[in-house]
């Protein structure tokens, strides 16, 4: 049994790996490598698309250590006869974790702070910002993850509402809209943690901004593509949005023009980087592979 890890593991995963088989580990031609490989395992970096399953030959299993497999063509794993596999709890609790600290800090203005700070700059007066506590907070996508936010910050004080398609629960802290306008109209802060659909992709531009509140918070730990950046860009320098927190991008690593914004935070994709998420991730991962080569 062949196993092709193309990204970074965690050292102790793949010790556990390789009790499963013959491991090839981030090989320097991946197009080559895979063509006796019976196992391929990615995170976010690598993209399994169609021309490089054209190369596998022996390919039976692809397992995205992850969440989103917007990174993995389905279609085409499906066509050969390859079972695609991939993690969807182990990172909740970190991606909950990183969106209430951008929701606070941005609110806050941490980031701008601290730059100021430590270019010799004292200024009180520039930094007045907002408490969490009362505020609404509306999720978009109320899922796995977007109902963790909503327990967090319910904890902390704020309203929660959602806009998620069927099915949704009832956890006794959120409420739902039907209705997308009325909901982006209710919302303090935004929260964006829904996956790439064709419905969601640039859901947030220059029509649903325009929706918004004067002065509303928006936060994408989700997917880039969710939001047009060139929207958020002019929102954000009109100040019709107070502050915009991104830890996803179209493209990455980012280089684009909202980094010539003070009112936009970024962290380079960073929702699942917890020590405990990262050996969740590998944990569940190696569970998942025992099972499907009944090891």
């Amino acid at each position: 049994m062949k196993i092709l890890i193309a990204d970074d593991m965690e050292p102790l995963v793949v010790h556990e790996i390789e009790k499963l088989g013959e491991v090839d580990l981030k090989p320097a031609n991946l197009n080559q490598a895979i063509a006796n490989t019976d196992v391929l395992i990615v995170r976010s970096a690598t993209k399994v698309t169609k021309e490089l399953l054209g190369n596998a030959k022996k390919l039976k299993i692809v397992a995205r250590a992850g969440v989103g497999l917007d990174n993995v063509d389905q279609a085409a794993c499906k066509e050969k006869g390859i079972k695609v596999l991939n993690t969807p709890g182990a990172s909740t609790n970190a991606v909950a974790e990183l969106v209430i600290t951008l929701i606070m800090s941005s609110m806050r203005g941490v980031q701008k702070a601290h730059h100021q700070m430590i270019n010799g700059k004292w200024e009180k007066k520039s930094l007045v910002g907002s408490e969490i506590e009362g505020k609404t907070l509306g999720i978009i996508g109320y899922g796995r993850i977007g109902s963790l936010i909503g327990k967090k910050a319910s904890a902390l004080g704020m309203k929660i509402i959602a806009y998620n398609p069927p099915p949704r629960h009832e956890d006794g802290i959120v409420k739902y809209f039907g209705s997308f306008d009325a909901f982006l109209a209710r919302c303090d802060v935004i929260s964006i943690n829904t996956s790439l659909t064709n419905e969601t992709k640039n859901m947030i531009n220059s029509k649903s901004i325009a929706k918004m509140k004067n002065g509303v918070y928006i936060v994408n730990a989700s997917r880039g593509e969710v939001i047009d950046e060139d929207a958020l860009y002019e929102g954000c320098k009109s100040k019709k949005i107070a502050a915009a927190a991104l830890d996803v991008y179209v493209s990455e690593p980012y280089k684009g023009k909202l980094l010539e914004l003070d009112n936009v935070y970024f962290t380079p994709h960073i929702g699942a980087s917890t020590k405990e998420a990262q050996m969740r991730i590998g944990e569940e991962l190696v569970k998942l592979l025992k099972a499907e080569l009944g090891k």
